[in-house]
């Protein structure tokens, strides 16, 4: 896997004790039992991570850890700053 997911999966095995062993790319936030108030943390501090602006509005119970990274990609991406990943 590579580093975005990895830090999409640390974030949410140190911060919100989820497990390893129940996440893959296509895990979603309803499968993690994430409430809307931890989604909004997580995209904070994915925010303060990688220095973009990602819309907590755009996160819905089914999206995936997958979508996220491409989230976090396509922020990077458009501000020209992709080697963050």
């Amino acid at each position: 896997m590579d580093s975005a997911y990895q830090h999409l999966v640390d974030v949410l095995t140190d911060k919100f004790e989820s497990t390893v062993a129940d996440m893959n790319p296509r895990t979603t936030l309803a499968e993690l039992e994430l409430d809307s108030l931890a989604v909004v943390e997580l995209f904070i501090t994915l925010q303060d991570h990688y220095g973009v602006e990602l819309d907590d509005s755009q996160a819905r119970p089914e999206m995936s850890l997958k979508d996220i990274v491409s989230l976090i990609r396509a922020q990077l991406n458009a501000e020209g700053r992709a080697e963050r990943l």
